[in-house]
């Protein structure tokens, strides 16, 4: 399986998180290159990629053997080793990389603090200088920053066949809905004209729909937000009425069921916050209604 393209791994301290993020023109590309596993690491598998690298380096690396260590393991046993091109950050940040010499030209890699970028059948080398460059200075969650490398690879010309596929893989202790597995965000866009923007936008909705609200973006339910929300849900169906600035229990009910259909219910429940509204919230909802 020859999986042409471009990619990160990379862990942060801050967030104690892993992640990998890919871009090919190879369709659904998430469901072979990127792995990860909370407090172990992450890999990338690629080029003529063999898929058991991706469990096997995390069995490794979570026998406490060093991203360094993972790799000479997997690349001792694989015949095919020059075909591969592989990389894995480990459990403490360390990094290692593997270029292979049939890999398909554009192919290299560069290491940095705590991330590998690399790629094959690229534009050429900018691609994964800009992709190094991008991630050291972006902003924003890890999962944010291996999207905007990602940007910026395929600004440099990314894998020189074009587009399909991208995605963003990120794990953290007990990160995953619910809190009872690591999978913080596994995101795919399998098929599409621009995968890479739409990854993006896949990343902003999680956020909207998962982080938890911020205390400073907490506004008062006043007069007048009362009444935009009554127009609201008057206006979806909801309720029926006048538009009076009240906001009582019956309101408070009615737009809990709103929430609930737009999967708002990380962002407001009536027991906390009845009297309050998250404002990325509240502009979500004025952008989805009007």
């Amino acid at each position: 399986m020859s999986i042409h393209t471009f990619s990160i791994v990379a862990h942060c301290a801050d967030e104690d998180a892993w992640g990998v993020a890919v871009a090919s023109k190879f369709p659904a590309v998430g469901a072979v290159v990127p792995w990860a596993r909370a407090d172990v690491g992450a890999v990338a598998t690629q080029s003529y990629a063999k898929v058991g690298f991706g469990g096997d380096g995390l069995a490794l690396m979570s026998e406490g053997l060093s991203a360094d260590e993972a790799l000479t393991r997997l690349l001792a046993e694989d015949e095919g080793r020059e075909t591969r091109q592989v990389a894995l950050v480990d459990a403490r940040g360390g990094v290692a990389a593997h270029t292979g010499g049939e890999c398909h030209d554009w192919a290299g890699h560069i290491t940095g603090d705590s991330f590998s970028a690399q790629g094959n059948l690229l534009a050429g080398e900018a691609v994964v200088e800009a992709m190094a460059a991008r991630f050291t200075r972006a902003d924003g969650e890890l999962a944010d920053r291996l999207v905007t490398a990602l940007r910026a690879g395929e600004r440099a010309g990314g894998d020189k066949r074009g587009k399909q596929s991208a995605a963003v893989l990120v794990v953290r202790p007990a990160g995953g809905y619910g809190g009872d597995n690591d999978r913080y965000l596994d995101l795919r866009v399998d098929d599409a004209e621009e995968p890479v923007a739409g990854l993006g936008a896949l990343v902003k909705l999680h956020h909207l729909y998962f982080q938890p609200p911020r205390p400073q973006d907490a506004l008062r339910i006043d007069e007048d937000i009362a009444r935009e929300l009554q127009a609201m849900m008057i206006d979806q169906g909801y309720m029926t009425g006048d538009i009076n600035g009240v906001w009582d229990e019956v309101c408070q009910q009615v737009f809990r069921m709103l929430i609930g259909n737009e999967n708002l219910e990380m962002r407001w429940t009536p027991e906390k916050n009845h009297n309050t509204i998250d404002r990325v919230a509240l502009e979500y909802l004025r952008q989805r209604f009007g």
